[in-house]
């Protein structure tokens, strides 16, 4: 399924240029991907819409308007988010110390952790790789119709791996 989101992020730069999922779906096909992957991401991202669009009608705006700025960037000094059990061995310890570097970052603000939390664990895969996890974020910006900025889009398509820390 993973790949399909790729290849749905690299040809349609932006949510809303992103044909209707039936459309999407013959596409998809048409360029060699498995039915049963297609059929996982369609469901998957239709999901994503739904999330960002309710997201979006809670502050009262449009998609269209002003797409992640009217999100707040910071939760209370007070508040913190509590992992279950469930989302705890789903995301990993990677995965969680991943999401919480991308809020401490300030890139990642409340309402859009909780679609990556919620498109993560709609995805069947114990624990999710960071890998995984970075597609969805980049997909959960996609939806809104942003682009993270370079150092963010830099941190989501870099692999660690080759990294020498300095």
């Amino acid at each position: 399924m993973f790949e399909v989101l790729v290849f749905v992020y690299e040809n349609y730069w932006r949510g809303e240029a992103c044909p209707e999922l039936q459309q999407l779906g013959r596409k998809l096909s048409a360029h060699g991907f498995d039915a049963e992957e297609i059929s996982a991401a369609l469901v998957w991202l239709d999901s994503l819409t739904i999330a960002a669009q309710s997201a979006a009608q809670s502050v009262g705006t449009g998609l269209e308007e002003s797409p992640i700025s009217f999100l707040p960037q910071q939760q209370s000094a007070w508040s913190m988010r509590v992992y279950s059990a469930s989302e705890q061995a789903h995301l990993g310890a990677q995965g969680l110390g991943f999401v919480m570097f991308l809020e401490s970052a300030g890139v990642l603000p409340a309402a859009m952790r909780e679609i990556v939390i919620d498109r993560a664990m709609a995805v069947n895969a114990e624990p999710m790789t960071v890998d995984e996890l970075k597609i969805i974020v980049l997909m959960v910006y996609w939806s809104f119709g942003q682009e993270p900025d370079a150092l963010v889009l830099d941190e989501l398509c870099d692999s660690a791996e080759g990294r020498l820390a300095h």
